[in-house]
């Protein structure tokens, strides 16, 4: 069968085609073949660059059920290198089952670093990166959003996110509503030509790209960044319905108790709703 192959997985600009490495460009140039996200958009780096490398497609609704042919061509002595449209592959990208399929099969796997939007919006955002976690896309859907958002309320680390410029709007307000009024950073079309980076706490960031969104909509990838939130403090189950039985007296409704034992009590509005949902009867008149 003769030497096998190796896998490069080569991070390729955000924007800027300024932003890749010499060992990225040197191995586009050597490799067999290079497998891309959108083989339309690679052409313009590649082209840029005078490299001439054959490309295939290798993208999310393909990437299954290419991959085995495409590690079977490597077993056989064909390097190729794995590029995505923009920054790293496999992060939020195509690629985790091609590398998968490459480890399986023996073949020697080669991460080309470099460009990563991750990496890129927590260097400039100003907000602790000692820990914190990425969770890819925000869901499209408004109702999977609000339980990504949920599911993310006791995260103590910072949180790193993408979503689509279209969807904003309804993302910060749910991202509000949910995890209160954190620090967050907007960041729009990074490297690109109209780069945008927007600081402060969520409730402001909103009403600026509101107001900015009515003269000009926002377009492009977005990468969030969101400040941790505080380790709840620990209230008794007791102390919590008591209070809300109290201002259940007092005549509010559920849905203005959420909102102000949250902001007392260090707690998401949703935590106070539901546990005056779960009242017995006779507690909720």
């Amino acid at each position: 069968m003769g030497t096998p192959g190796t896998l490069f997985v080569v991070a390729t600009p955000l924007g800027n085609l300024e932003d890749i490495t010499l060992r990225a460009l040197r191995v586009l140039k050597e490799v067999g073949m290079i497998a891309a996200e959108d083989t339309r958009h690679s052409r313009k780096l590649l082209a840029h660059y005078g490299i001439t490398t054959p490309l295939t497609s290798y993208y999310d609704e393909n990437e299954r059920h290419k991959a085995p042919a495409l590690v079977e061509q490597v077993k056989h002595g064909k390097s190729l290198a794995l590029i995505s449209d923009a920054g790293t592959p496999g992060i939020a990208d195509p690629g985790y089952h091609l590398v998968r399929a490459a480890i399986a099969a023996g073949v020697r796997v080669v991460p080309i670093p470099g460009p990563s939007a991750v990496a890129a919006a927590l260097s400039v955002a100003g907000l602790p990166t000692d820990r914190f976690a990425f969770d890819g896309f925000v869901p499209a859907k408004v109702g999977a959003r609000r339980k990504f958002f949920t599911a993310l309320a006791q995260e103590t680390r910072t949180l790193v996110v993408y979503e689509a410029a279209r969807r904003l709007e309804g993302c910060l307000q749910d991202l509000h509503e949910i995890l209160g009024n954190r620090q967050v950073v907007m960041l729009r079309e990074l490297t690109k030509l109209f780069e945008e980076i927007v600081r402060g706490p969520v409730s402001e960031v909103a009403v600026q790209l509101r107001e900015r969104a009515a003269t000009r909509p926002l377009q492009g990838e977005v990468t969030l960044v969101i400040a941790a939130g505080a380790p709840p403090a620990p209230v008794p189950a007791e102390d919590l319905t008591t209070a809300i039985q109290r201002l259940r007296g007092e005549g509010m409704s559920l849905k203005e108790i959420a909102r102000v034992l949250a902001r007392e009590r260090s707690l998401s509005r949703r935590q106070v709703y539901q546990a005056g949902l779960a009242l017995p009867a006779e507690h909720k008149a």
